[in-house]
């Protein structure tokens, strides 16, 4: 708690709104967004490193959060402050980090796989200031922190010379997409089988639970991707720079839309159950993965004919 009270103290209302700002880099919506635009705008192949160091993260940071179940700081310690904008976005067990664990991934990753030197630069800077901005807030620890660093790092790191070979011999990635799956399903099974002591969080618990069977949704949902794309779209990310913007927008609109007109259906047909969330994740990975895709030569086309 002592860095915790020592950033307490630097703290000035223009630090607090850009600390806020920037904190905001790490939120499940950019992880979507950016996995996105680099799998159908950039580098497929980028987009498939940048999505499994992200899934494989968010499992192992959800895992740690129900093993562990640390509360807050604020909460270990009554009379330490936060910044109180990020409360609201403080929610479940503090450690480790998954704004960090988010953060550290995508940027990391986008810096591993790029050679170029600006891109590099502004990708490490951004994994230095958002776990900064974590602790800045007051909503994290530095063990919280580190720890989702640390397994992020050794995520970019161990993924990335396996994911090369993938390109050129699929039984790489075939054994990536298994360990995946083996690591949701277990914490799956952990979710629904763990004795956990009475006095775990409920919500912070039914958060966790959720949580697993959307990754399992979304790692099935990415394995069902490759191979379709491997045996037959093999689809090309290139189009003229309004297509694709075009095409991005287009494509997470309906997105967004899936996601919302499948939630009421599946939880009815499931009774509730969280198999309705694996079942509505899947569905939105294999439409981002295997049929938006089917669209992509229309989107390269646009740019080649002269009604513009």
């Amino acid at each position: 708690m002592g860095l915790l009270y020592f950033l307490e103290g630097l703290r000035t209302p223009a630090g607090d709104a850009f600390f806020s700002l920037i904190t905001h880099l790490g939120e499940e919506t950019l992880f979507i967004v950016a996995g996105l635009l680099v799998f159908w705008c950039i580098d497929k192949l980028q987009g498939y490193y940048l999505l499994i160091v992200g899934l494989t993260g968010t499992v192992i940071n959800q895992f740690l959060k129900l093993w562990f179940r640390i509360p807050r700081p604020w909460v270990k310690d009554p009379e330490f402050t936060i910044v109180e904008s990020a409360r609201a976005e403080a929610t479940g067990y503090s450690f480790p980090s998954g704004h960090t664990q988010s953060s550290v991934g995508i940027f990391g990753a986008v810096a591993r796989w790029n050679k170029q030197l600006p891109v590099r630069i502004i990708c490490v800077a951004l994994c230095v200031l958002v776990p900064l901005s974590r602790m800045y807030l007051g909503v994290h620890t530095p063990a919280d922190v580190g720890v989702s660093i640390a397994v992020a790092l050794i995520l970019i790191f161990g993924l990335y010379p396996i994911l090369q070979k993938g390109t050129k011999d699929g039984r790489y990635m075939r054994t990536v997409m298994v360990m995946m799956l083996g690591l949701a399903a277990a914490y799956t099974v952990f979710v629904e089988c763990y004795a956990f002591p009475a006095d775990v969080d409920v919500t912070n618990l039914e958060s966790g639970t959720k949580n697993a069977y959307t990754m399992l949704g979304c790692i099935l949902g990415l394995w069902l991707t490759y191979e379709v794309d491997s045996r037959y779209t093999k689809f090309r990310t290139d189009a003229v720079l309004w297509a694709q913007i075009l095409k991005l927008v287009i494509g997470l609109a309906i997105l967004l839309a899936i996601k919302a007109g499948l939630k009421s259906p599946l939880m009815a047909l499931t009774g509730g159950h969280h198999v309705a969330d694996a079942v509505r994740y899947f569905a939105m990975v294999a439409f981002a993965g295997c049929i938006w895709p089917m669209t992509f030569e229309f989107w390269r086309g646009l740019g080649q004919r002269k009604y513009l």
